[in-house]
């Protein structure tokens, strides 16, 4: 199965090596690292702007938005729910096997 090696930056500088499974049937996978770079960029601008935000809440929206954006394909529930649910799985496995590093703190 083809990935997308993707790193991922928090704010706090811990860094995350991520390798996203592709869905057989992905068109474009540069343009699927971008969008998820934008889409997490522009959640970092909003928290920025009106402040801190719980993470539940940050969740929530993001799988809203998921659901809205599924909601648009023109094929029936029966085969977006699978499959949402499916590619949600797939990256949520692979966050938790990335490597992780964080950044050094302290005195020397």
């Amino acid at each position: 199965m083809a990935s997308l090696p993707y790193r991922a930056r928090t704010a706090s500088g811990d860094i995350f090596d991520i390798q996203f499974p592709l869905h057989p049937e992905t068109a474009d996978p540069v343009r699927v690292g971008q969008m998820v770079t934008a889409l997490l960029d522009c959640m970092e601008k909003d928290i920025g702007i009106v402040g801190e935000t719980s993470n539940g809440d940050v969740l929530q929206a993001f799988a809203m938005a998921m659901a809205v954006r599924a909601r648009m394909i023109h094929a029936s529930q029966e085969v977006v729910a699978p499959l949402s649910a499916a590619l949600l799985r797939g990256a949520l496995e692979a966050v938790a096997t990335a490597d992780h590093t964080r950044p050094q703190s302290g005195r020397a």
